[in-house]
């Protein structure tokens, strides 16, 4: 009898939650999918291992940086870095 207006606000109501309920999911399942994609590597794969002389050649040219050593010692104990 009167067409549209037959359900009153139920019809309305239930929209929008449904409405915010679908946008929820579908944010949601975008953060999750970031955070998979992001996440540090608990993921079963272990790190690659460096050389322990690639950060003892760090260490000393930081000390060469910032003065600790001359060149010359600092070529020096490179040298027999890479050698070992």
């Amino acid at each position: 009898m009167h067409g549209w207006y037959g359900a009153g606000w139920g019809g309305w109501l239930l929209m929008m939650v449904m409405f915010v309920l679908f946008w929820s999911a579908i944010v949601g399942l975008a953060v999750y999918g970031i955070y998979l994609v992001r996440r540090p590597a608990a993921s079963g794969r272990p790190e690659p291992e460096r050389p322990a002389h690639h950060d003892a050649e760090r260490i000393l040219a930081e000390r060469f940086a910032r003065g600790e050593i001359d060149e010359d010692e600092f070529l020096a104990r490179r040298a027999t870095l890479r050698r070992s």
